[in-house]
């Protein structure tokens, strides 16, 4: 099972699209990056961590890249957008969350 608050520390291979932002925002950014939308309700856990915002929740997928795109709320830090790799098996975990 892939543990993001573990990847995030010991890794440098995300990109962060944007930083200290709100949720509308982060939702274009998602819809601007990704070839692929899907909805998850606040709470559920995509790749590990507990997704919160106002629903629905964007989290984009680029299956040709191989990343996920997704709102990730830190105290303290506010709401950044982050661009993860992950396998084909995380991708297909990740759609079957997909609420719509």
């Amino acid at each position: 099972m892939f543990c993001l608050e573990t990847y995030l520390q010991e890794s440098e291979d995300y990109k962060v699209l944007i930083a200290r932002t709100g949720f509308k925002e982060a939702t274009e950014i998602i819809k601007e990056n990704a070839p692929e939308i899907i909805y998850v309700n606040p709470g559920d856990k995509v790749l590990g961590a507990r997704i919160i915002g106002v629903p629905p929740i964007s989290v984009g997928i680029n299956e040709e890249k191989g990343t996920v795109l997704f709102p990730y709320t830190k105290p303290c830090h506010g709401t950044a957008v982050v661009e993860i790799p992950v396998g084909q098996e995380e991708i297909d975990n990740v759609k079957k969350l997909n609420i719509k």
